[in-house]
């Protein structure tokens, strides 16, 4: 595979690193060393430049589109020895790990979902793709940066991906309704009787809580489907997905002690708590 040369957009790699300073994620990626904790940071980067067309409400659709096939063709120069574009960031990463031109233009596949449509309610079967895209693929890319053999790194990265999404569902209901989307899958909302419609309607209803809690219980199991290959110990350096399966995992069993019957509070781990997660599975797990 011929790469383009050092990574021309280091700023922005810098950039990412200082917004995410206060996250579960930069608290994991401190136990990298450098050249690891870079290429993190540069995969977290990509991520956030390609969630930020769909997301940030900028242009019409067909202008979204537009941009993330600008970011599919800079991706495609980065692998072929062209020049990179705003991917150049990403070459001395993608040189150093081997990291795959699938597994990121799968990202951008999950981001073009949401820039398609509103997503409301979709089935189970296209909630686990789009967690698959947006999260599984994003895994990948990682299981490479901590050494890990393809065989158990993918499936931790299945696992986990779709753990830390569901999760994150979970999390953002209320932030997802306001920009009019629902990540809830629909067979649950029926079973529940939760009526579909607007998000913000949708999400004021208390029968919200069963949806939630039976997505919660589908996060638990790949929760721990993930623990079982890390429990395997597979080659690798397993510390920072360690950590961020006890955190995610931690914030999972503070959401379903408050709930999600309106009103809600966004849930936050205090500094005490993150603390002592990091000391039991970070510097010595």
């Amino acid at each position: 595979m011929s790469v383009a040369g050092p990574p021309e957009a280091a700023p922005e790699v810098c950039a990412i690193e200082q917004k995410a300073q206060r996250s579960s994620f930069y608290t994991a990626m401190k136990l990298m060393a450098k050249p690891e904790r870079e290429a993190m940071f540069a995969i977290y980067a990509f991520c956030r430049a390609v969630d930020d067309v769909a997301d940030d409400g900028v242009g019409t659709r067909a202008e979204r589109h537009s941009a993330l096939k600008e970011w599919r063709a800079d991706l495609d120069s980065l692998y072929t020895g062209g020049k990179a574009g705003r991917a150049a960031f990403l070459a001395d990463a993608v040189r150093r790990y081997h990291l795959r031109r699938e597994d990121f233009l799968t990202v951008i596949d999950g981001m073009e979902m949401d820039v398609a449509e509103d997503i409301r309610a979709p089935s189970l079967e296209t909630l686990d793709l789009y967690c698959e895209r947006v999260a599984s693929a994003v895994g990948r890319l990682s299981i490479k940066v901590f050494g890990m053999q393809e065989g158990p790194g993918f499936e931790l990265a299945r696992h986990l991906g779709r753990a830390l999404q569901l999760t994150n569902i979970l999390r953002d209901l209320d932030e997802d309704a306001r920009v009019g989307r629902l990540y809830l899958p629909r067979e649950y909302c029926e079973e529940a009787r939760l009526l579909v419609r607007e998000p913000k309607r949708t999400i004021a209803d208390p029968l919200v809580d069963i949806v939630c809690r039976r997505v919660a219980r589908l996060a638990h199991e790949h929760f721990q489907a993930a623990l079982r290959v890390l429990r395997a110990r597979p080659k690798g350096r397993l510390r920072a997905p360690k950590l961020m399966a006890a955190v995610y995992s931690e914030i999972l069993r503070e959401m379903e002690k408050q709930g999600w019957a309106p009103p809600r509070c966004r849930v936050r781990l205090s500094k005490a708590r993150l603390a002592a997660i990091v000391l039991a599975h970070g510097l010595i797990g």
